[in-house]
């Protein structure tokens, strides 16, 4: 399995790092992808990624649009260089929040789909509240052969059908798949079926039933894929197969 969205570098692992990772590994994980929220965060996840051979990506998150480099392409530059950057993100738009202007969040993630337009690298899409502005935008900026994940997708069939037939993009599901109150999310996934999702954690967010409430790990995404088979009247191993087919396509991966 490939953990397409985890935060290692967090500093809620900073104890015990290692042997997450080696939970993970025991676990059937072989790739972690531990993704940057802003340019010192994206050094961090660089750091985690050298240190414990994985993967990692540099973003900036739309909370943090406010304090970002007025070129985000020549800040991004250097990261590019690296082979275990394999994505620009998180990026996107958060309408919930609000912690930057929503002017700011739009020009920063403007900027990020162009650096990976003009790098041939996919994108981690953050969204919440805010589909229509992010719709309008892929419209404009997200072009073929342009690749993409909706991260942590909690939306619904409608919006899963445009993100998935308008634009190509993957749905990345983690542990909100497994709580109650997430039906609509359920039907959304049945509706595209498992060609378009892929699995991640958003670890140490998001930990799926029965650890629910506790710290998220790579680890925990077995749960996520026990989830998806029965959802999708699949075995375990063709979730498996299938979703680390997506992530490898989705990350350019051998």
């Amino acid at each position: 399995m490939i953990d397409t969205h985890a935060h290692i570098h967090d500093k809620a692992f900073d104890d015990d790092r290692a042997a997450v990772i080696a939970r993970a590994r025991d676990a059937g994980v072989t790739h972690i992808v531990t993704v940057g929220c802003d340019l010192a965060d994206s050094e961090r996840a660089l750091a985690a990624a050298r240190a414990y051979d994985t993967l990692a990506s540099v973003g900036i998150h739309p909370h943090e649009a406010k304090d970002a480099p007025q070129d985000v392409a020549r800040a991004f530059a250097p990261f590019l260089h690296d082979q275990r950057i394999v994505a620009i993100g998180e990026t996107g738009l958060d309408y919930y929040y609000d912690h930057s202007p929503r002017d700011a969040q739009r020009t920063v993630f403007i900027a990020q789909l162009r650096v990976a337009r003009a790098g041939a690298k996919p994108v981690i899409f953050h969204v919440r509240d805010a589909f229509d502005d992010v719709v309008a935008i892929l419209r404009e900026e997200f072009v073929p052969p342009m690749r993409g994940v909706i991260h942590c997708f909690t939306g619904d069939t409608a919006q899963a059908r445009m993100y998935v037939d308008g634009f190509g993009l993957f749905l990345g599901i983690g542990g909100v798949l497994t709580f109650k109150s997430a039906e609509a999310l359920r039907d959304a996934v049945r509706a595209v079926g498992i060609d378009h999702l892929i699995l991640e954690t958003d670890c140490p967010y998001l930990a799926p039933v029965p650890m629910r409430g506790q710290r998220n790990e790579p680890a925990f995404v077995t749960r996520t894929a026990q989830t998806l088979a029965g959802l999708l009247a699949l075995s375990v191993d063709e979730v498996t197969a299938a979703t680390t087919r997506n992530a490898r396509a989705l990350f350019g991966l051998p």
